[in-house]
C-alpha cells in the first residue's frame, strides 16, 4: 500500500481473463468479454479487486467492471449521448449546462472503467485537455460572472499529476467570482493512494469552498485505505459527499442500500444523489425500472433518518436542473 499512486495505476488489470484467474472464475464467456472491449475498455486497480470475493460471480464490485457480452446488444433509447452533453460542449474541455456552475472535462482517464459509465462513448479526444485548452474555457467562465461554481470532472480529475492539477488551480484561483471548487471523483474509493501527501498540499490554502463528490455504490467497496483517504480530505476542509447509481444485481436491495449509507455515515459522507441509470449505449442490463426504485427509496426513509436517504434523481438532455424523483 505504499507504492506511488502512479504505479497502482499503471499496474491496474486491463485484461479480463487475468481478473477471472485472479478471481478464480470460469473463463467460459471470455470471447463475449472480449467483443465489450471493443466498444469500451477494461481497467481495474489491483487494490480494487482485493476487495472483491473470490469464486462469486455475483461479486457486487466484480460486476461493476467486469465486461459483459450484454454490452453489445442494441437497446432502444440507449445512445451515444444520453445526456445532451454535445450540445453543452461550448468550448474543448467546458460543458455548461446549469445556472451557477460551470463543469471543466480536465483528463479522459480513469482509475476504473466502470461499466456503465454515461461518458463510455464520449469523445474525449476532443477535448484536447491541458493548460491552453483550460484557459480559454476559464476565459469564458471569467465573461460570465454568473459562474460562481467550477465543477472538476472528465473522466477522473485526480488523474492528473500534482503539477498539472497545481497549475490548474492557480488559474481557477484568478477567476473572482468564483465562490466554490467541486470535484467529481471515484478515485478516493478505487486508488486511495492517490491521496497522498502532495495531493492534499496542494489544497492546504485554497480560498474556496471545497466540495467532493465521490462515488460509491456498495459498503463492500469501502475498506480502512478509503476511511483514511476520508478522514485526510475532511481534515483538510472538504465537504464530502456520496453519488451513487442504482445498478440492477449490484446495489439494488434494501440491505445493501442501508448498509452503504450507514458505511458513509461512519466515514465521514454524507449522501447526495442516487441516480437512475443513464441509458448510454451498452448498459441497458444494469437498469433498475422507476417504481422499483421509488418504491426502494420510500423503505430507505422509513429505516434512516433523512439525513442518510440520497435523492432518487434522473438526468434529462436538455433539462436546466436533475429531475428529482423522490
Amino acid at each position: 500500500m505504499t507504492a506511488n499512486w502512479k504505479i497502482h495505476l499503471r499496474e491496474a488489470i486491463t485484461d479480463p481473463a487475468e481478473l477471472l484467474q485472479i478471481l478464480e472464475l470460469p473463463h467460459d464467456a471470455l470471447a463475449s468479454m472480449q467483443e465489450a472491449l471493443k466498444h469500451f475498455p477494461l481497467r481495474v486497480p489491483r487494490h480494487f479487486v482485493a476487495r472483491m470475493q473470490k469464486g462469486n460471480p455475483q461479486d457486487p464490485l466484480l460486476l461493476q467492471v467486469l465486461p459483459s457480452g450484454a454490452e453489445n446488444l442494441e437497446v432502444a433509447d440507449f445512445v451515444i449521448d444520453p445526456l445532451g452533453e454535445q450540445a453543452a460542449n461550448l468550448l474543448p474541455g467546458l460543458l455548461h449546462k446549469y445556472q451557477g456552475r460551470a463543469l471543466l472535462i480536465t483528463h479522459g482517464q480513469c482509475a476504473v472503467q466502470c461499466r456503465y459509465c454515461f461518458r463510455r462513448n464520449f469523445s474525449y479526444e476532443a477535448q484536447q485537455p491541458g493548460v491552453q485548452t483550460w484557459q480559454k474555457a476559464l476565459d469564458y467562465i471569467a465573461g460570465d460572472p454568473s459562474i460562481h461554481e467550477i465543477i472538476l470532472s472528465g473522466g477522473d480529475p485526480l488523474t492528473l499529476t500534482d503539477h498539472s492539477l497545481h497549475v490548474l488551480l492557480e488559474c481557477i484561483q484568478a477567476l473572482p467570482q468564483l465562490q466554490t471548487l467541486r470535484i467529481h471523483t471515484r478515485i478516493p474509493i478505487v486508488l486511495p493512494e492517490r491521496i497522498d501527501a502532495g495531493f492534499l498540499n496542494l489544497f492546504q490554502d485554497l480560498p474556496l469552498h471545497k466540495v467532493m463528490v465521490i462515488h460509491a455504490n456498495h459498503a463492500q467497496e469501502l475498506d480502512q485505505s478509503v476511511h483514511k483517504a476520508l478522514q485526510d480530505l475532511k481534515a483538510l476542509g472538504f465537504h464530502l459527499l456520496n453519488q451513487a447509481v442504482l445498478l440492477k444485481g449490484i446495489n439494488d436491495t434494501l440491505p445493501a442500500q442501508l448498509d452503504l449509507q450507514k458505511k458513509l455515515f461512519a466515514y465521514g459522507v454524507l449522501p447526495y444523489y442516487l441516480h437512475l441509470l443513464d441509458r448510454a449505449k451498452g448498459t441497458a442490463h444494469f437498469e433498475v425500472e422507476h417504481a422499483y426504485a421509488h418504491n426502494l427509496v420510500q423503505q430507505m426513509r422509513q429505516n434512516l433518518p433523512g439525513y442518510l436517504v440520497p435523492r432518487l434523481a434522473r438526468e434529462t438532455a436538455g433539462e436546466g436542473a436533475k429531475t428529482i424523483l423522490i
